[in-house]
């Protein structure tokens, strides 16, 4: 099998597990998205969204199904990616400038490395859920979809989504419970 192969095929393959079908497509698509998604945010977050969707794309293999073809779905997940970022920074930007506003704080340096340590401690809480739950969680919180919404997206049923969700919530809720409080005002779209 090479490289130029028809993507139809490679997905055909892709969805019996074929790993050089999958290598395939990365080696095809990998620096076209890299460079669609440099449009959109800085390199290192545009090469983690890639890596991101390719990493989802094989453990997702058996389930795979595309309304579109590959190509198109790859660049939409990816700028969907993209954008779904850039909304994190600024909902968080917002958010912070909101609460400033209301207590007449201002931040310090100090400030600013407490609130990218814990910006870090909820990006890894998130990474380690259960790949369903992280899934359904970032699809409600990030991307504001409904469990209806995400039910379709998925191929489960809402109420799979909702225990999905409601799972996500506790394991973080578990995992930060040393941060809450600042949850509430330095992230509220948590929801936690």
């Amino acid at each position: 099998m090479n490289t130029s192969l028809g993507d139809e095929i490679l997905v055909e393959n892709l969805v019996k597990g074929d790993k050089y079908a999958f290598e395939s497509i990365f080696k095809k698509y990998y620096a076209p998205l890299l460079a669609y998604g440099k449009q959109y945010v800085e390199l290192a977050d545009a090469q983690e969204n890639v890596q991101d969707l390719m990493l989802w794309l094989w453990n997702n293999r058996e389930n795979l199904y595309f309304s579109t073809s590959l190509k198109s779905y790859l660049f939409s997940a990816v700028r969907n990616r993209c954008l779904t970022a850039i909304k994190k920074e600024k909902t968080k930007a917002s958010s912070f400038y909101e609460l400033s506003q209301l207590t007449g704080f201002e931040q310090s340096g100090q400030d600013l490395y407490f609130e990218k340590e814990l910006k870090e401690k909820i990006d890894r809480a998130i990474s380690n859920l259960p790949d369903s739950f992280r899934e359904a969680f970032e699809l409600n919180r990030f991307e504001h979809l409904t469990y209806k919404e995400i039910a379709l997206k998925l191929g489960v049923s809402p109420k799979t989504v909702d225990y999905r969700i409601q799972q996500a919530l506790k394991i973080l809720r578990k995992d930060l419970r040393n941060y809450l409080p600042l949850l509430v005002y330095f992230y509220p779209m948590l929801r936690l």
